[in-house]
């Protein structure tokens, strides 16, 4: 077991840092494809659910492309519920390192702007981080800790 929760999070968080730089270099210092070409929505249940942003088809498509990448480990191996919790869960933690490694890894922000007066796109905050990752992590641990059991 504890081969497992050596490659589970060591591959989560180098995919999260590895995303991160990816998205760093399309985005710049301009969170939330805020300059890019791309169609955006917004409503209360999107808003709600985005942390009081809107969807852009540059995240839409990006975060189902990655959900469909992390499937593709179930033409390998036999479905199950336990499996895709734990998938779903992998899914969710990356979605999460890899917005603060966007803070933490970009030149034009760190460590030291990762607050609420320099990050506009994150705009409900509740102690040192955004109020979104609260939900995000307990929803994290919740299907993480039924997938292993």
């Amino acid at each position: 077991m504890i081969r497992f929760y050596i490659l589970y999070f060591g591959l989560v968080f180098l995919a999260a840092i590895l995303f991160a730089l990816l998205e760093i270099q399309i985005e710049g210092k301009n969170g939330w494809a805020s300059k890019l070409p791309t169609w955006r929505r917004s409503n209360r249940f999107i808003r709600w659910i985005l942390g009081n942003k809107e969807l852009t088809g540059y995240h839409f498509y990006l975060w189902l492309f990655i959900f469909s990448l992390l499937h593709i480990t179930l033409i390998f191996l036999e479905w199950s519920l336990k499996k895709e919790l734990i998938l779903i869960s992998f899914y969710i933690l990356l979605l999460r390192l890899e917005d603060f490694f966007w803070f933490v890894l970009n030149p034009d922000y760190g460590i030291k702007k990762f607050k609420k007066e320099f990050i506009p796109w994150h705009s409900s905050w509740i102690g040192p981080f955004p109020t979104q990752y609260y939900p995000s992590f307990l929803i994290w641990a919740v299907l993480f800790i039924i997938g292993i059991n």
